[in-house]
């Protein structure tokens, strides 16, 4: 997708510029490509941005490690306010800056540029599941039980014999 030059958005018709959504977004790996729209409405000092999206995406199941297809909608909305750059104190690498609670949002000069690619990358990863199941009652990694009696005694490296036979002894 093109980046988007908000002076135009604020000339297009009724201040909104809709873009048809329908590519692989680099950086996150999807089956299908991304599908739906989105939406950039110039509304004086702010942008606002909305979009409606849907994909297939491979996760891997935290319980049994196994992949599985996940069907990842997206449906999401943001202010972006638009403010000049604030010239007074230019940016010194290395030094921290406290920043306010309320100037924790989103913010582009009025004559700059707005990434779609970049701005949906984000909103996807962020609508990715926290919690990756294949099922709901999947029961994880399946264990044999038979299995780990036998671990238990065979040491698994001939290094640890001589801390084996040590242990043996001192429980005797």
């Amino acid at each position: 997708m093109e980046r988007i030059y908000i002076p135009q958005v604020a000339t297009a018709p009724q201040q909104t510029q809709v873009v048809a959504v329908k590519e692989f977004l680099p950086g996150l790996e999807t089956l299908t490509p991304l599908q739906g729209q989105l939406s950039v409405a110039h509304r004086g000092n702010f942008l606002e941005v909305t979009a409606q999206v849907e994909s297939i995406i491979t996760l891997t199941c935290d319980r049994c490690l196994q992949q599985y297809n996940h069907r990842l909608t997206c449906q999401v909305s943001e202010l972006i306010w638009l403010q000049a750059p604030d010239l007074a104190e230019p940016e010194k690498p290395g030094l921290e800056v406290e920043v306010a609670l309320e100037d924790l949002v989103e913010t582009l000069p009025p004559q700059a540029h707005f990434d779609p690619t970049d701005w949906l990358y984000q909103q996807v990863c962020l609508a990715l599941p926290d919690r990756r199941l294949c099922d709901l009652e999947c029961a994880g990694i399946p264990v044999d039980d038979q299995d780990n009696r036998n671990a238990e005694l065979q040491p698994v490296d001939r290094r640890w014999a001589n801390l084996e036979a040590l242990k043996k002894q001192l429980s005797s």
